[in-house]
């Protein structure tokens, strides 16, 4: 860590070696391990658990109490909410030792992960996705998906603001914050250029 352009609180802890992204800022009780890639402008809250090799893009922000485990990697921009937590072998057993079966998540630029979900290893959340507060995630989600629930069911589309989605006889759909467009067609979302 030859940069200095960032904050880690007196109670963090950060292994080495890791690499850190200016302006990120590493809160209270925070275990960040080994080999570990924050781009900048990264915000990890109090008492995070971020495992070794994680990869974190640029402005991702993670709340308080969430665990973030070895094959986990966020891109840019991803929101992680108060104690929502990754898996990383689909069958853990304490007496079997599978280190090295990790399996890999990727949450992709923009997704909102809410406050307890849980996301199961092998599944990727699309790009602008957002789950639900609880939600329990066992297959990949869609980009700008909405889903919430036990197991995670989509109930509708978001735009990159944050707002749900409702279109029209066309499939056109328009942010109320931002004024952007998105298509649906065939099960899919994109946002149109403007």
């Amino acid at each position: 860590m030859s940069n200095t352009d960032f904050f880690i609180h007196e109670t963090a802890i950060v292994d080495q070696p890791c690499t850190i992204g200016e302006g990120t800022k590493i809160w209270h009780f925070t275990h960040v391990m080994e080999n570990c890639t924050m781009g900048k402008k990264c915000n990890l809250g109090q008492n995070v658990v971020i495992s070794p090799g994680v990869i974190l893009g640029d402005n991702v922000k993670i709340q308080n109490n969430v665990s973030v485990y070895t094959g986990v990697v966020c891109e840019d921009d991803v929101f992680l909410g108060p104690s929502c937590v990754f898996t990383n072998v689909t069958n853990p057993r304490s007496g079997v030792n599978r280190r090295g079966q990790y399996e890999k998540t990727t949450v992709k630029k923009g997704a909102s992960i809410g406050a307890n979900a849980t996301i199961v290893c092998g599944h990727d959340i699309g790009r602008y996705a957002f789950i639900g507060a609880g939600a329990v995630v066992t297959k990949t989600i869609p980009d700008y998906a909405l889903v919430v629930g036990n197991p995670a069911r989509q109930l509708g589309w978001m735009s990159e603001f944050g707002h749900r989605l409702e279109f029209n006889s066309d499939g056109i759909a328009v942010c109320p914050e931002s004024n952007q467009k998105y298509k649906l067609s065939e099960g899919a979302v994109t946002r149109l250029e403007a």
